[in-house]
């Protein structure tokens, strides 16, 4: 079976991409900080789990030592945070370069140190889970933090992209929807099942002509 490594997989998007692919019958690799807390909420049968830290570049090197050569079809870079909330006039800068750390610098790291493992796989896919608030062309005054962090991801990811798509590299960038998580809140209006089932769907249909698309988990393009 292809195998997919989850970033984040403790808790909300994280959590369910884990139970949908362990449904599905692939090799899961999950990660997340704690690891006790993956084994806590969900069945750890078949599921190797990591300890990690994705604004550690120690925490990465570590799991690319415990990983090795092992191939990875599918590495979804889920890990983010939403940061300080506050407008201008307010801002936290610490707390913005915290954002930054984990939603753009975190996936690069793990990106950098898993290339090899991704490359030497089937799909070749590398999956980033960014926000239609990252989105420039369509934004709105608020959320300084979580936008500028997320426009910043998205900017690197589709450098990457082209970078690397001579070596077959699919890279994709997705907006799960407002959804019913820690993050998202109780009356998003999209369920973690919902979000992630779309985005599945999709990713088992891509080829290589998905590299550096801007999608919602719905299949819609979204401008930049």
């Amino acid at each position: 079976m292809p195998t997919v490594l989850i970033t984040g997989a403790s808790r909300g998007l994280g959590e369910e991409f884990v139970t949908q692919f362990m449904e599905d019958g692939w090799d899961i690799i999950a990660t997340c900080r704690n690891p006790d807390d993956i084994k806590n909420t969900i069945s750890v049968k078949k599921i190797d789990i990591f300890p990690l830290d994705v604004t550690s570049s120690g925490s990465v090197s570590n799991l690319k030592s415990e990983l090795s050569d092992r191939p990875i079809d599918v590495l979804i870079n889920n890990a983010g945070i939403i940061g300080q909330r506050d407008g201008f006039g307010t801002l936290n800068y610490k707390a913005w370069a915290t954002a930054m750390d984990t939603n753009v610098f975190g996936p690069m790291r793990v990106a950098e140190a898993l290339i090899p493992n991704v490359l030497n796989s089937n799909r070749k896919q590398m999956i980033f889970i960014t926000s239609k608030m990252g989105s420039i062309a369509e934004t709105s005054p608020n959320a300084y933090v979580y936008r500028s962090s997320k426009a910043a991801l998205n900017m690197a990811v589709k450098c990457m992209s082209l970078e690397l798509a001579d070596k077959g590299l699919t890279a994709v960038l997705f907006h799960p929807g407002h959804v019913q998580t820690d993050m998202g809140g109780a009356s998003a209006p999209v369920t973690p099942q919902l979000s992630i089932s779309g985005m599945k769907r999709q990713i088992l249909g891509f080829s290589q002509k998905n590299n550096g698309e801007f999608l919602s988990y719905d299949g819609s393009s979204i401008p930049w």
